[in-house]
C-alpha cells in the first residue's frame, strides 16, 4: 500500500524535426461537448497559435467507491507556428476501507495534428494518482499524448475518425468491465496502439514538401507520450 503516490517528470517540451520548443505559454481550457460515442474534434484554422488543455479526473470515497472517467479529444490544428498543447490525468481515493477499497480511473487521450516547417511546441503530458488513507484501494491516472506533425496541412479521412470514435467506445467501455486495474492498464495501452496505427497510417497519405531546401525536414512524423501512475 502507498499513499499519496504520485510523479512529476512528465512534462515533456522536446524537439523532434520540425518541432522547437516554446517556453511560457499560456494553456488555455478547451471543453467540447459532445455523445459518449463521438469524438470531439476542434480545430484553430488560420491562428498560427494553439493552446489548449484536456483532462480526466476521477475521486473515489466511501460515497463514491468506484469512479471513472475518461477523454479522448482530437485537435486538427492545420498550419501553425506554436502549440501549447496540456493533457492530464487526475485520479484520488480517499478514505476507504481495506474491507471496502475505493476503485478511481482516469485516462486522457489527446490528438493533435498539424503543418509546419518549423513549429514550437510546448507539450505537457501527466498522469498522476493519489491515495489518501485508502488502504488496499485502486487508483491509477493514464495520459496518453499523440502528436501528428505534417509538413502541409491535412485533414484526417472520414475512415480515420470513424475508427478514432470506435477506439473511443472501447475506451468508454472499461468503465463497466469491473477488471482489476492491470487489466485496465493493458486494455488502454492496446487502445492506445491502435490510435498510433491509425495516425501512422493517416501521416502517411499527408501532402509532402514545404519550403524550398527544406525537403529533408517535411517528413511527416507521429510520436507518442504515455505517463501512468498508480497507487494501490
Amino acid at each position: 500500500m502507498k499513499h499519496r503516490t504520485s510523479q512529476r517528470s512528465s512534462i515533456i517540451g522536446r524537439t523532434a524535426g520540425r518541432l522547437g520548443v516554446l517556453g511560457g505559454a499560456c494553456l488555455a481550457a478547451l471543453a467540447v461537448a459532445a455523445p459518449a460515442d463521438a469524438v470531439p474534434f476542434s480545430s484553430h484554422p488560420g491562428r498560427g497559435v494553439a493552446a489548449f488543455a484536456d483532462r480526466a479526473t476521477t475521486h473515489a470515497n466511501r460515497v463514491h467507491p468506484d469512479q471513472y472517467e475518461d477523454s479522448f479529444t482530437v485537435h486538427e490544428l492545420g498550419t501553425v507556428f506554436s502549440v501549447a498543447a496540456n493533457n492530464r490525468a487526475t485520479a484520488v481515493s480517499t478514505g476507504c476501507s481495506s474491507q471496502h477499497p475505493c476503485r478511481s480511473i482516469a485516462l486522457s487521450f489527446q490528438i493533435v495534428t498539424m503543418a509546419g516547417d518549423d513549429v514550437r511546441l510546448n507539450a505537457t503530458n501527466l498522469g498522476r494518482a493519489v491515495n489518501e488513507q485508502c488502504p488496499g484501494c485502486q487508483t491509477l491516472a493514464g495520459a496518453y499524448q499523440f502528436v501528428v506533425s505534417t509538413a502541409q496541412p491535412f485533414a484526417l479521412s472520414p475512415a480515420a475518425k470513424s475508427q478514432l470514435a470506435a477506439v473511443h467506445r472501447r475506451l468508454d467501455a472499461l468503465d463497466t468491465s469491473n477488471d482489476p486495474v492491470p487489466v485496465v492498464k493493458q486494455r488502454a495501452d492496446d487502445l492506445a496502439a491502435q490510435v498510433k496505427a491509425i495516425l501512422d497510417r493517416e501521416a502517411s497519405s499527408a501532402p509532402r514538401g514545404g519550403a524550398p531546401g527544406l525537403a529533408a525536414k517535411s517528413g511527416p512524423s507521429v510520436t507518442m507520450h504515455r505517463h501512468y501512475d498508480g497507487a494501490n
